[in-house]
């Protein structure tokens, strides 16, 4: 645990956090790994797609090394490294989905004025902890 630069609490977890505390996920590597393991074999078969998978499974590899997510008191904090790159204010959220609970793929939000699909490359259990208890569906 440490403190950030807005003097909350930072704990990366996979337990319940309580709302006050910031909650940094884990990454999930899950998406990316099962990409490129599927592109080997069809690179043999269909080499356009096995190469267009085998890039989507390397980018999306890249994007769970380098970017971080945080739920803070009022916000859905979207990071690379360190730089903030886009702040979510809870406030604005109409609804949220997680799409394929056993196999949670995709995440959806919806804000007043735009609408965000995001890969799931951060632990899902806790990731649908954090939205349930800081922004319950609408």
């Amino acid at each position: 645990m440490s403190i950030n630069k807005v003097g909350f609490e930072t704990v990366t977890s996979s337990y319940a956090p309580n709302s006050i505390s910031t909650v940094e996920l884990k990454p999930s590597y899950n998406i990316p790994v099962v990409l490129v393991i599927v592109a080997i074999p069809l690179l043999l078969v269909q080499p356009w797609v096995g190469g267009a998978g085998a890039l989507l499974g390397l980018f999306l590899m890249f994007q769970a090394v380098t970017l971080r997510v945080q739920f803070s008191a009022t916000d859905f904090d979207l990071y690379r490294g360190e730089k903030l790159i886009r702040r979510f204010p809870y406030q604005e959220w109409q609804n949220w989905r997680i799409f394929w609970n056993g196999v949670p793929i995709l995440f959806y939000f919806k804000e007043i004025n735009s609408i965000h699909f995001l890969p799931i490359l951060f632990d899902p259990n806790t990731l649908k902890t954090c939205l349930e208890e800081r922004c319950p569906r609408i």
